[in-house]
């Protein structure tokens, strides 16, 4: 499973979990640093990302967009350090990726 980072997360926590989520990047690696959520979506969508965003956006996209959507982990926490979100990320590698496999299931909440 390999995450795509949206913006309001930090691109520097990108090499802290190659070991957990192989592949993973960052919009502004991509060159989608100043793209629409919909230029974003379809990025994910062709190129097999999950979305990691702390924004409802992509919460509510996945909702109308069940058609091979991209999956989405909805980080749903204030501001904080790259440290912390990089923290939480990897203390729920397994939860991310045992509801991401239920086909059933766009959207994980972390809390």
């Amino acid at each position: 499973m390999k995450l795509l980072l949206d913006e309001n997360l930090s691109r520097r926590i990108v090499p802290f979990l190659q070991n957990d989520f192989p592949e993973t990047t960052h919009v502004a690696l991509v060159k989608l640093e100043a793209a629409s959520d919909n230029e974003v979506w379809n990025f994910a969508k062709l190129n097999h990302f999950v979305i990691v965003t702390k924004d409802a956006d992509f919460y509510e996209l996945s909702l109308t967009n069940n058609d091979n959507a991209p999956k989405v982990v909805w980080l749903r926490i204030l501001n904080t350090s790259k440290n912390e979100v990089l923290k939480l990320l990897l203390s729920h590698h397994v939860f991310i990726k045992e509801q991401l496999e239920n086909k059933n299931k766009v959207c994980v909440e972390i809390i």
